[in-house]
Order: C-alpha cells, then sequence, then structure tokens
C-alpha cells in the first residue's frame, strides 16, 4: 500500500468531546493515523488566517488540510479522514450521500454552535 499523503486537521482542542473523537480515530486508525497532523485551533490561529480562515469559524466546523493546501470543512472534512480508515469508509460514503449531507451539515453546525455557547465561546 502507498503511503497517504498527510493532512492537518484543525480542531477544538478545548472540546472533551472532539478530544474524545481524536483518540478513537488515532486507535482505529492505527499506522493509517500517522499520516495525520492534530492542530488545536487555539494555536494555530494565525495558521488559520494565513490560510484565509478565520479562527472563529475554524471553532465552529472541522477543517483539514490537504498535502497540496486545498481546505476541506464541515462534512466534507469529516468524509476525508473516514475515508483513510477501513471501518469508517461505510460511514464516510453515508454522510456523504446528496440527500443526507445537509441535512447533517444543519445538525453538526447547530450542534457546535449550542456547545460553544454553553462554553462562553460564541461570540
Amino acid at each position: 500500500m502507498s503511503p497517504l499523503a498527510p493532512l492537518r486537521v484543525y480542531y477544538d482542542g478545548l472540546c472533551p468531546g472532539c478530544r474524545h473523537d481524536r483518540a478513537r480515530y488515532e486507535r482505529w486508525a492505527g499506522e493509517l493515523g500517522e499520516s495525520v497532523r492534530w492542530c488545536d485551533v487555539t494555536e494555530y490561529q494565525q495558521t488559520l488566517r494565513d490560510m484565509g480562515v478565520d479562527p472563529q469559524a475554524a471553532l465552529l466546523s472541522l477543517h483539514v488540510e490537504e498535502a497540496d493546501g486545498t481546505l476541506r470543512e464541515g462534512i466534507d472534512a469529516y468524509i476525508l479522514l473516514m475515508r483513510r480508515v477501513p471501518r469508517l469508509r461505510p460511514l464516510a460514503w453515508l454522510i456523504g450521500l446528496p440527500g443526507l449531507k445537509p441535512m447533517l451539515r444543519k445538525l453538526y453546525d447547530g450542534w457546535v454552535r449550542r456547545r460553544l455557547a454553553r462554553e462562553g465561546r460564541l461570540p
């Protein structure tokens, strides 16, 4: 198998659920996860700004940077990550379905906004 191109994942490191999801992904990915670099949004604010991403927007939605600089956001970022792990590929396919993807995006966005508001981190 050829090595996977590296990814940078910009995630909310202050979020317990996000940290839990990261740990689970790393466990399930095993060696495949070695090509993923996890970057806490709070520590990479200038990097995000340099890419044209407002750090607050990065808190509101997962961002993944591919090796070529392409930036994926939201459900598309999750799909990209999930496709790398065999046990998650069926879920990546499912959440990418045209009828399901917009609904999941709306639910995810609402959940994140409620969480950040509860934590006092939503302006």
